[in-house]
């Protein structure tokens, strides 16, 4: 569906993109991730036509990028772009007589469309009376009433109370499942990342820096880390477990029995397996759990930045 074959993008000395590689394969969803001017928006503007590459290939469709290619798009960008002088239909049927669809045939789409995000009563409001949300939700609207094949939204949930964001995800998710659309999701929003996304690509500095399926990323990211509860003296068992792996965190309580139940978090070094620290723990303390450290994609954000330099 999307593929860049060493695409990159300079302005005099600035590296906008490096050369970048990467597929994305229809129906998937990708989170496409990174910090303020890490070259995330310079991509999706090339993939648009706005801009073009000073090298590589970029291809969509299976074919190299071409001008027509756009219509079987969907693009909402950072940057909101409502005509605030215009009827809100009018507005979006506007839209999408730009890419191609009849009148009749829009109309029908956006009946249903305003019945599913609930904004049936703004037909005829002008743009300049919808709050920041409700602009969202129109914009969206926009953006998918031609049922586009590729679907790259900016930041979607911006503006956007818990509930409205919550009919947008699932909108989503239902265009991804039942129509097979190719999304592209750009967000600091970690959180819709762990629920939508299944791959993600991160960029730091115009370089990708991480790629690859969510789990896969979150469990490489991990790097060993465990979290052990058991019970026993905590300083004996930290000085036997010497260099052996590093404690990152400890937190004790005083049980009714007098006992005391610690909680401490590790981390393995390569040649160390959980089974063989479990091996070891069992004759020095009384193991209660140990569970490796699942990191949530807000860590692996955060850790992969400060890999990078921030």
């Amino acid at each position: 569906m999307l593929t860049s074959q060493g695409v990159a993008k300079h302005y005099g000395d600035h590296i906008a993109l490096a050369p970048l590689d990467m597929v994305l394969e229809r129906g998937k969803i990708l989170g496409l991730l990174g910090p303020n001017g890490a070259g995330k928006t310079t991509f999706l503007r090339m993939v648009t036509g706005i801009t073009r590459p000073d090298q590589g290939v970029l291809r969509l469709f299976g074919e190299p990028h071409r001008r027509d290619h756009l219509r079987r798009m969907g693009y909402l960008p950072e940057e909101r772009g409502l005509y605030k002088g215009m009827r809100v239909a009018e507005q979006v049927l506007y839209f999408a007589s730009l890419r191609g669809m009849s009148r009749t045939d829009a109309q029908h789409a956006l009946k249903g469309w305003f019945e599913r995000l609930q904004v049936e009563g703004w037909w005829n409001r002008e743009v300049a009376d919808l709050s920041k949300g409700m602009a969202q939700k129109i914009q969206f609207i926009a953006t998918v009433l031609h049922r586009p094949e590729l679907l790259i939204l900016d930041e979607p949930f911006s503006g956007l109370d818990p509930i409205n964001a919550v009919l947008i995800r699932d909108e989503m998710l239902r265009l991804v499942r039942e129509e097979g659309t190719t999304l592209v999701l750009s967000t600091h929003n970690m959180g819709s990342v762990e629920t939508l996304c299944e791959e993600v690509l991160m960029l730091h500095r115009g370089h990708k820096v991480l790629s690859g399926r969510v789990d896969e990323v979150r469990e490489t990211a991990r790097k060993g880390r465990i979290r052990m509860t058991f019970k026993g003296n905590l300083m004996a068992f930290v000085d036997q477990l010497g260099p052996r792996a590093e404690l990152l965190s400890h937190e004790s309580e005083v049980l009714a029995s007098g006992e005391t139940r610690h909680e401490v978090a590790l981390a393995l070094p390569e040649d160390w397996s959980m089974s063989a620290l479990l091996r070891w723990a069992v004759d020095h303390v009384e193991v209660l759990e140990a569970v490796p450290v699942r990191m949530s994609m807000e860590e692996v954000f955060v850790q992969t930045v400060e890999a990078n330099g921030s």
